[in-house]
């Protein structure tokens, strides 16, 4: 088996883990925890793993406290994280300590802390931030390409060179546009619509009505790796679950394209593996 293979089959098995434990989590008196809060703009997930880095348990909660990748309503992204901390937290009969985030490349500036301040206004000491497709990376394992992380309302890229990160964009496009079109091709309410679009069943019905918006992603992708010597793209986030996307955007794009088994949990559980016991001030 070649090493990028190898590389892609971690990820997926780890991803196959965190599917499990979301169901049944692991209790395994760890001497410490490590949690991934993954604020995004149409689901929040929270994934932990123990001291040795491994699975043992998640949760996620499809909610519309944040906008591209803006904290939209503060409040409500508190609540929500701590009871999906204090849910978790019941299923281990442990106390989660430790947690990290990622915001969408190029927009610390934007974000005022505002991520940062709901990790710790929901009881976490948080250890690290950093940018999405960075974090997704910390899972991907890619040392030459680019992550792509099409989340609900943006496309995160960040291209790496021998495993260190060149360049980082983030760009409007994402799962919110691919709901628009839905509903105006449907004739369905937005909120009906993003269901719909969530549903594998009707990703084969969708697709070809999809394909422009998706053709547009792979554009954002073409334009901010023209520089770059990039062999192969990795597309993560929750959009990307679109089943025949990795398709299109390869022939849009001329580079090999891979899809992770479950693109939605690739960067929570790459937030989580850059978690550490060292607290950010």
């Amino acid at each position: 088996m070649s090493e990028k293979n190898l590389i892609f089959e971690y990820c997926d098995q780890m991803v196959q883990k965190f599917e499990e434990v979301v169901k049944k989590p692991i209790r395994n008196n760890s001497s410490v925890y490590y949690t991934g809060v993954d604020l995004g703009t149409a689901c929040v997930v929270l994934a932990v793993l123990d001291e040795n880095y491994e699975p043992v348990a998640g949760a996620y909660r499809y909610a519309d406290v944040v906008r591209d990748g803006m904290v939209v309503d503060y409040i409500g992204a508190v609540k929500l994280v701590r009871e999906l901390k204090q849910e978790i937290e019941e299923k281990l009969n442990t106390e989660l300590l430790y947690a990290a985030a990622a915001i969408p490349p190029g927009t610390d500036s934007l974000d005022g802390g505002a991520i940062k301040n709901v990790v710790q206004a929901a009881g976490f000491e948080l250890t690290n931030l950093l940018d999405e497709p960075t974090a997704a990376n910390a899972l991907l394992k890619i040392e030459n390409g680019a992550v792509v992380d099409v989340g609900g309302g943006t496309t995160g890229i960040s291209v790496l060179k021998d495993g260190k990160v060149v360049y980082v964009v983030d760009e409007a496009t994402g799962g919110t546009h691919f709901s628009l079109v839905v509903s105006g091709a449907y004739g369905m309410p937005f909120k009906e619509a993003d269901k719909f679009k969530r549903d594998n069943k009707n990703h084969k019905e969708i697709l070809p009505v999809l394909k422009p918006v998706v053709e547009k992603v792979a554009s954002i992708i073409n334009y901010n790796i023209k520089n770059y010597d990039v062999k192969e793209i990795s597309l993560v986030g929750g959009t990307c679950c679109l089943t025949g996307i990795e398709e299109i955007i390869a022939k849009q794009t001329g580079v090999y394209t891979h899809k992770p088994k479950n693109p939605m949990f690739v960067t929570p559980l790459g937030i989580a593996l850059s978690c550490t016991q060292d607290i950010i001030e």
